[in-house]
């Protein structure tokens, strides 16, 4: 197998031909709320059979705002929000890993390079101790 050089651009299929499944984004409230338009935008893994992974921003979330997804993030067609702002569209055809953004002033899209999608945050407690596999977490209680 020969080993890819990273000085080679990725083909464009390379980037766009991943498995397509869902059709849901998760939107920031502000985008409705405050009718901004959308700014930031990435995609991560699919969380759930009905998650495309993309998550849409305003740019005017603070961390805080983000990080609380059930409460500030709604989830939404691909199909509404591409005739919402139809630059949207060739955009969600790209594979997880992708971000982009629209600076203030500017129609267009540029892509992000240095930007660390999150990652969901999983708390697991493993044990090897027969005697707790029946007993509920201290979190449980």
């Amino acid at each position: 197998m020969k080993t890819p050089t990273v000085d080679t651009p990725i083909s464009e299929d390379a980037e766009t031909n991943q498995t397509k499944n869902g059709f849901l984004a998760l939107v920031s409230k502000l985008t409705f709320d405050e009718n901004l338009p959308i700014r930031f935008m990435y995609k991560t893994v699919p969380e759930h059979l009905n998650d495309t992974g993309w998550r849409l921003y305003t740019g005017y979330e603070t961390q805080e705002y983000a990080a609380n997804e059930l409460a500030n993030m709604l989830p939404v067609p691909l199909q509404k929000l591409s005739s919402m702002d139809p630059s949207l569209a060739d955009l969600f055809t790209y594979n997880a890993g992708t971000v982009w953004e629209r600076p203030p002033e500017s129609t267009g899209w540029q892509r992000v390079h240095d930007f660390k999608i999150p990652s969901a945050n999983v708390d697991v407690d493993i044990t090897n101790d027969p005697d707790r596999f029946n007993t509920p977490n201290e979190s449980d209680k």
